[in-house]
């Protein structure tokens, strides 16, 4: 029996080989988007532990007003984006940002969740294996569940 110049045997064939190159191809496209999420969890990672750095430094320098029961980190992750005045401004106008805006955790579960919201976050006042909030923000982690290609949780990143 022929089909449009093939035999049914020969169109049979062609789709098992459909069939097995799409069941090759789909878990390697899986594996290149979660690739492609762990760099941009790594790349928000670094971005965020810069800008809290670079808020810390700033506020050692005394170029933030903070009181004496206080740490030196920001006291939210939105304090990053929406500055906080420079004291040694001649003006007093001038503010310091660290952020243009807050990366988002690529393995948030919630699309709709604020940026500041997809991130875990660590006080310094805060044991490192018990990482909680706090009064300032010291360090962030992601919120996901999940582990990284290298086997790590992306909570330990």
């Amino acid at each position: 029996m022929r089909a449009r110049g093939f035999t049914l045997i020969e169109l049979l064939v062609t789709v098992a080989i459909v069939g097995i190159l799409a069941s090759i191809a789909f878990p390697m496209a899986e594996l290149a988007v979660r690739r492609h999420k762990e760099q941009e969890l790594r790349q928000a990672l670094r971005e965020l532990r810069g800008a809290i750095d670079a808020y810390k430094q700033a506020a050692d320098e005394g170029r933030i007003a903070r009181k004496a029961d206080e740490s030196g980190y920001p006291p939210t992750l939105e304090a990053l984006v929406d500055g906080v005045p420079d004291i040694r401004s001649p003006d007093r106008e001038a503010r310091l940002r660290f952020l243009r805006r807050l990366p988002r955790d690529p393995f948030a579960a919630d699309p709709q969740a604020a940026a500041a919201r997809t991130w875990g976050k660590r006080s310094y006042d805060s044991p490192p294996d018990d990482p909680r909030e706090g009064r300032d923000v010291f360090d962030v982690h992601s919120l996901s569940r999940g582990t990284g290609l290298d086997g790590r949780p992306y909570r330990e990143w």
